[in-house]
This record gives structure tokens, C-alpha cells and sequence, in this order.
């Protein structure tokens, strides 16, 4: 796990990547920092040792391997990897019995409680997944299937975890349990115990440095609970403020058409290779497991279709988030114009790499046709993010276009894009949430909105959306009232107390 020094450069007659072997790391600026980690085997066995990275320094390296071990906090994480969540859960509530007959624990009703939990939903939904792998995503997901409990008309296809969670029920104590569909305060029960207990796994156990289930719950009826994050637009006011503190309003936030736009002009002008996954993305706004796992047979050039069918989280390919996931994207022609370059840049690609091309049949990729790691279109766009402010330092310091294109290699337009305007900061996701809201925005019906995204209701796009896509659109008028060029703006907007001409 000792960090090291790589490059992506290639032996000029094997097309081999030199890695740690390049003669020109010990250079200045050249190459980054990677390092690899054991991670658990995968089902049938195999050793797996991903790689993070690259990073600027050795010390951010060792940071972020020390996030993904979990071991930040504390080194007995480590010992502790293999812990399922399952087991975890089993050895803390024997702590709180043993607490509870001290005459200083929980009462009895309240263990019990926390025992159903254990035993019908916890347990059966999550407890083979090991504590330090669980994300937000998981506990979604159960919170979902627990809402098709006792409600046929949603059981047309049944995912595993909806299964084993009918099984457990049906079986728990020999007893028949309550035929009505689960409610949301039920939910909101179980909900509790879950996050109870790995906030002890984070500050008692030192097993996790975060909890997966923070901002996780989300009401039924839609209305706003504690810890749902809404989307924020980055308006002229609050692009000021953050210059000024450098503080950021709100934790998602989305950018508004003109900074879309800079944002997609930049990329273009930089020839970054993945452009058109940024493209694809700040229009329509597929998930990043999604635009990874798409394949070349899932897009349509012709038909100006893609379809999503399928998405990949770490190393693996799975069905769509939801049953909604699954979808059908209608595209524009600037879209496919895109995408038609990109197919014959793909075909360039393959060609300059001959018999070493490794056809992976995705619609995005590596240079040699690997399949992309879905952080690697993360770490493109921060890139971008990070080196567009820079440009714009960097010419508040005096500097040339011309020296500012040389020192961040990258073309003199694109550097004439960064001085348009300042880019506040994103998260690679809010392209999807900046999609969501400029297409509302516009004028799109809600309906067909919910489902480009892949929504499973039209509330929950109107929930999320609706305030930020007002705001928008309102945004959008002052600009272009401010744009017209009128003689006297006072009468123009007291125009009805002005006498018309005879």
C-alpha cells in the first residue's frame, strides 16, 4: 500500500505504458502519486488490489487510501474490514442487553423493538454486506422495498432484497405477521436503529470515519424532512459571495445555462478526450454509473436514441438503480453531431493501437478500449473544474494568454472561454441536477422530464426541482432584460404611467 510515482506515458515501439518506469518522473510536475489496496475477494475468490490515484502529492495519496480503508480515524478498522453488518448488529445488541440488565440500559419493549429490526429488515436486507462497504445506496434501496411489502401490484418483478425481506417475515417465530402494507413511520423506526448503530461503529467501534446513512431518509408525501438536500442555483449574488469567502452555499449546487455552457466550451476548447460524456451529461443527465456501463450497441446515431439498460458501481456491472433506471433517452442533433466525432476519434484510437486495442464495447472509454473506472470521470471533470480557476488566477496575476495556455498546456482558446466568466465549484453528480433543472426550466413537461432522468414518480423530479428551476428561469429574464438596450430603462418599466404619443 506504499504510494508511488506513475506516469500515463507509453513506450514509443511496445505502446506499453512505462507506469513507474518513465525516465522523466523524476521531473517536475510530471506523472502523479498512486497507490494500491487490498480489498475484499470478489464472490468466486479473486484477489482484488484496486489502484487510487493519481494525485499531486504523496501525502494526499496516503490520505486517500486511508479514507477508502476506512482507517483515518483509527488503524483498527483494518483489523475489522471483514466485519458484516450482520455481525456487527448481533455483537452490539448483545452489548445493550448486557447494558440493559445492569438496570442502566434500554427498557425491554424498547430492545424488542430493536430486535424485529435486526431480524426482518436489517438482517435479511443488508447483513451480508460488510460494514465498511455500505453506502447511502443501500439503505435506499431497502427503504424502498420496504414500501412493496404487502402491496402485490408492486411485486411484478421482485429484486433479491425484496425477496429475502418476504421470506424473513414469513417465517419470523413461526408467527404470521401483519398484512398491511408497511408505513412510513415503520420505516422511519427502523431507519433509527440502523443509524444508531453505525454511529457507534463510527465513534465506539472505529470501524467507519462517516455514516452511509446520514441525509438518507426521505419522507412519502413528499414534503421536505431533515437531512433531503435540495438543490441550489449558483446566481450571480452568491458567484460574488464565493469569491469573496470561498465559502459554498449548500452542498448541491447547479449551475445555471450561461455556466453550463462556459463549463461544456471550456472542455471542448481543452480538447478534453471525454468531452462528450460531459456533453451528454449536463443535457440529459444520466447517472455516472450509467454513462460508464453504457454500450456502443445501446446508442443509436441514426435513430438520435440511447438507451440505458444497465450501470456500474466500482468494478461491477448491475441492473439500473431502479426499475424506472431503465430508459430511453431521445437525443439532440448537436448531441449526435458530438457523438458522431467521438466515434470517429474511437476508431482512430483503435487503429493507432492496433492488436494491444482491448474492445470493451462501451460507449466510453479508455484510449486502448478499456472499460472507464467511474471515478476516473470524476477526477476528469474536477481536473477541468480545478484548472479553469487557475487560469483565471493566473491572469488576475498579469499573465499572457499565451503563457497561461503553455504553463496548464492547453489551447489559447480555451483559456479565452475561462476569462469569460468565474466557474463555481460542482460535484461531477450536479451535472445531473443542472440537467434536471435547466430542462424544467425550459419548458419541458414534467412527466417527460421524470423520465429522462429515470425517476421513479413525477413528485419526486417536481420535489427536488421545481423551486431551483423558478429560480433559474427568473434569473434568466433579469439577464435579459439587462441585455436590451433601451434609451431610458425608468420609462420602460413605468411604462403604463407614461401618456402614449398622440
Amino acid at each position: 500500500m506504499k504510494p508511488y510515482r506513475a506516469c500515463s506515458c507509453r513506450d514509443p515501439q511496445t505502446k506499453k505504458l512505462l507506469g513507474k518506469k518513465c525516465p522523466d518522473l523524476a521531473k517536475k510536475g510530471h506523472g502523479g502519486w498512486y497507490a494500491r489496496y487490498e480489498a475484499p475477494r470478489t464472490a468466486n475468490g479473486k484477489r482484488r488490489q484496486p489502484r487510487v490515484g493519481p494525485f499531486t502529492t504523496e501525502t494526499e495519496c496516503k490520505k486517500a487510501v486511508a479514507k477508502v480503508l476506512g482507517t483515518a480515524a483509527s488503524p483498527k478498522a483494518q483489523d475489522e474490514r471483514n466485519t458484516t453488518f450482520g455481525e456487527y448488529l448481533e455483537r452490539r445488541y448483545a452489548w445493550r442487553v448486557s447494558e440493559a440488565e445492569t438496570g442502566e440500559g434500554l427498557a425491554k419493549t424498547t430492545l424488542d423493538a430493536e430486535r424485529e429490526t435486526i431480524d426482518l429488515y436489517a438482517k435479511p436486507g443488508l447483513g451480508h454486506i460488510k460494514v465498511v462497504d455500505l453506502t447511502d445506496e443501500h439503505f435506499r434501496e431497502l427503504y424502498a422495498d420496504m414500501r412493496k411489502i404487502n402491496r402485490p401490484e408492486e411485486h411484478t418483478e421482485k429484486t433479491e432484497l425484496l425477496r429475502r425481506l418476504l421470506e424473513a417475515r414469513f417465517s419470523r417465530d413461526g408467527k404470521r405477521r401483519h398484512s398491511r402494507p408497511i408505513g412510513e413511520s415503520r420505516i422511519r423506526r427502523v431507519h433509527a436503529v440502523l443509524h444508531g448503530a453505525l454511529t457507534d461503529a463510527v465513534k465506539l467501534s472505529k470501524i467507519r470515519t462517516d455514516n452511509p446513512t446520514d441525509g438518507v431518509w426521505r419522507s412519502k408525501g413528499g414534503k421536505r424532512k431533515a437531512g433531503r438536500k435540495k438543490p441550489l442555483l449558483w446566481t450571480a449574488e452568491r458567484v460574488e459571495q464565493w469569491q469573496k469567502t470561498g465559502v459554498v452555499p449548500a452542498k448541491v449546487m447547479v449551475w445555471t445555462a450561461d455556466q453550463t455552457g462556459n463549463f461544456l466550451d471550456f472542455a471542448d476548447a481543452s480538447q478534453e478526450r471525454l468531452y462528450p460524456a460531459f456533453h451528454l451529461d449536463s443535457y440529459y443527465g444520466p447517472r455516472r454509473g450509467e454513462l460508464v456501463a453504457a454500450e456502443e450497441q445501446h446508442f443509436s446515431l441514426d435513430r438520435a436514441r440511447l438507451h440505458i439498460l444497465q450501470s456500474q458501481a466500482a468494478d461491477e456491472l448491475d441492473d439500473t438503480k431502479s426499475e424506472a433506471g431503465w430508459r430511453q433517452v431521445p437525443l439532440d442533433a448537436e448531441t449526435v453531431r458530438v457523438h458522431r466525432a467521438w466515434h470517429k476519434r474511437k476508431l482512430e484510437e483503435r487503429l493507432q493501437w492496433g492488436e494491444l486495442y482491448q474492445d470493451s464495447g462501451r460507449l466510453y472509454c479508455y484510449e486502448d478500449g478499456q472499460e472507464l473506472k467511474p471515478e476516473y470521470l470524476s477526477s476528469r471533470f474536477a481536473i477541468l473544474i480545478e484548472r479553469h480557476g487557475n487560469i483565471r488566477a493566473r491572469h488576475a496575476e498579469g499573465w499572457s494568454v499565451e503563457r497561461i495556455a503553455r504553463k496548464y498546456r492547453t489551447t489559447e482558446a480555451a483559456v479565452e472561454v475561462a476569462l469569460l466568466m468565474p466557474l463555481p465549484p460542482i460535484r461531477f453528480h450536479d451535472l445531473r441536477h443542472g440537467a434536471a433543472t435547466m430542462l424544467l426550466a425550459a419548458g419541458v413537461p414534467i412527466k417527460f422530464v421524470s423520465e429522462i432522468l429515470g425517476h421513479a414518480s413525477v413528485s419526486f423530479t417536481m420535489d427536488v426541482y421545481a423551486v431551483v428551476a423558478e429560480e433559474m428561469a427568473a434569473d434568466a429574464t433579469a439577464r435579459i432584460a439587462a441585455f436590451i438596450p433601451r434609451q431610458n430603462r425608468l420609462a420602460a418599466v413605468g411604462a403604463s404611467t407614461v401618456p402614449s404619443r398622440p
